[in-house]
């Protein structure tokens, strides 16, 4: 019976939630998954759209820019000497060619011919020298970058060739070479106004309102892009969000939830593809009583991480207890069985009565509150921990204050949100070492330390698997945070555009989107 109360509560304010003035989430729901959305009629060159966005720019530096909201836009503008595309592979960008010694330590690049920066001017050794040393902390001693502060040394062999030596070898690193090349010397003036060689250039950008950019002409992929302008507008607000969409002032709006996709079903295309997002109920180590294994741990046992997928996802995410993402296979670990996909109210209780807090302790949710998704997430979350005896309560905040506040000054309790990752699987367990820049849950473990130096510099694939399984295993039982899930990325589309691509990293790549005849 208290079973399906909490259901029928949950249900109602899910509900509240949907018809208040939230802004839109981070992922959504629904559709079929696949990583191109099929074609449908001839491409025609030409249009501009607007794209709807969640959060502002946190830094038109590609060097600089932290935010994955922020990311997902500069992808359109900057390249670096290899890219993704959309099947998870590294395709050569502004190198046309590139090898790896035998020991791992030296890179030699080919640069591509003839390709222009958008102020017209070509690409030259002397860029990416610039850009490279700028970014791995050679120029000054700051690293912009961290994975590049390997970096010992980057040498123009002669006019199209750039040797980048590093100090211990990684099989990952190359992965880091999508770090966008810049005009050598441009260095600041890239955060007032950017120029990089991507399919589009920057036309203007004003904070809280977005940013627009422009075909580039000169573009070295033939063909591409197909439209002449693009409008990333800034939509953090539902009231205005599903009217405007609705009325046609905004062709596509990525990361729906579940209930958002379902409204606009029918009028518009509503696509879906797994995301590159780890959901998790943050929980800052440093701070009472989260500084308690058990106490975290009593988090973990007491959420019900079917009800939250089906509340918010309709069922279409991937349940996970670790920081690592399920589709890089061979590093992934199955780890739910821990402590569950349902609640376990008992077990919760007794860990907290062990840890001094028998009648259960305040625990304040820091959300950002453009994200309906991270919202929605949240309502279930504190309905479930209030449950188990533990005072939830819910402190929704601009992104800006999450970023300031949550992220760099680690000023919270805990925190919803979602943390990105690249297709590496060193990226997201990194951040959960406890120097690391960005642990911003403050977890540290001297086990965890020394495993993540093991996996990063083994050579052997499955020696490198395993250590990255054990990582997850160590974060897991330790309860470094409440994993959640990996939710899927909906977005929905006018009819009248086609040719858009899911990405395994967390971008919009507008340059192959088109009108149909």
């Amino acid at each position: 019976m208290k079973k399906r109360i909490s259901v029928l509560l949950i249900m109602a304010l899910l509900s509240m939630a949907a018809l208040s003035g939230c802004a839109g989430g981070t992922e959504g729901s629904s559709g079929d998954n696949s990583s191109t959305e099929s074609q449908a009629g001839n491409p025609v060159y030409g249009g501009s759209i607007v794209v709807g966005i969640q959060q502002d720019v946190d830094s038109l530096d590609p060097h600089k820019a932290t935010a994955a909201g922020t990311k997902e836009i500069l992808f359109n503008i900057f390249e670096g000497l290899v890219k993704p595309d959309e099947n998870g592979n590294l395709m050569k960008a502004l190198a046309s060619d590139y090898t790896v010694s035998g020991d791992g330590l030296v890179y030699t690049f080919t640069l591509r011919q003839g390709v222009k920066f958008h102020n017209g001017k070509e690409v030259t050794a002397e860029d990416v020298k610039y850009s490279l040393e700028r970014a791995s902390g050679l120029l000054d001693g700051t690293p912009l970058i961290s994975s590049l502060s390997v970096i010992t040394s980057v040498d123009i062999l002669d006019e199209q060739t750039v040797q980048v030596t590093v100090e211990s070898a990684n099989t990952e690193l190359i992965y880091s070479f999508v770090a966008a090349i810049i005009p050598a010397g441009s260095g600041e003036e890239e955060s007032g106004t950017p120029i990089g060689t991507g399919p589009f250039s920057f036309v203007s950008y004003k904070p809280q309102e977005g940013l627009v950019v422009a075909k580039n002409a000169d573009y070295w992929q033939e063909g591409l892009p197909y439209l002449d302008e693009v409008n990333f507008r800034i939509v953090n607000s539902q009231d205005t969000e599903q009217p405007e969409f609705k009325g046609g002032s905004i062709q596509i709006y990525p990361y729906l939830t579940d209930s958002q996709a379902s409204e606009l079903e029918g009028s518009f295309r509503i696509l879906s593809a797994p995301s590159d997002v780890v959901q998790a109920l943050y929980l800052n180590n440093a701070v009472e009583p989260l500084d308690d294994v058990r106490i975290r741990q009593a988090i973990c046992y007491a959420l019900d991480l079917d009800m939250i997928n089906e509340f918010v996802a309709g069922g279409n995410a991937t349940l996970i207890s670790s920081a690592m993402l399920p589709t890089l296979q061979t590093y992934y670990v199955d780890l739910t069985d821990t402590y569950g996909t349902g609640a376990n109210m008992e077990k919760a209780q007794e860990l907290m009565t062990e840890a001094g807090y028998p009648d259960g302790f305040d625990l304040e949710i820091t959300v950002p509150s453009n994200y309906e998704y991270h919202m929605q997430t949240a309502e279930v979350v504190a309905e479930q921990l209030k449950a188990a005896g533990i005072n939830a309560t819910i402190h929704p905040v601009e992104w800006s204050s999450w970023l300031s506040d949550c992220y760099t000054d680690r000023n919270y309790q805990s925190t919803i949100s979602g943390v990105t990752s690249d297709m590496t699987p060193g990226y997201l367990t990194n951040r959960f070492q406890t120097d690391s820049a960005k642990n911003f849950v403050n977890f540290s473990s001297a086990a965890y330390d020394d495993m993540f130096k093991l996996a990063a510099a083994a050579l052997d694939p499955e020696e490198k698997a395993d250590y990255y399984k054990q990582l997850q295993k160590i974060l897991c039982d330790e309860a470094g945070s409440a994993f959640i899930q990996v939710p899927p990325i909906t977005i929905a589309m006018d009819p009248k555009l086609s040719g858009y691509k899911f990405y395994p990293v967390y971008v919009q790549d507008m340059s192959t989107v088109y009108y149909t005849e």
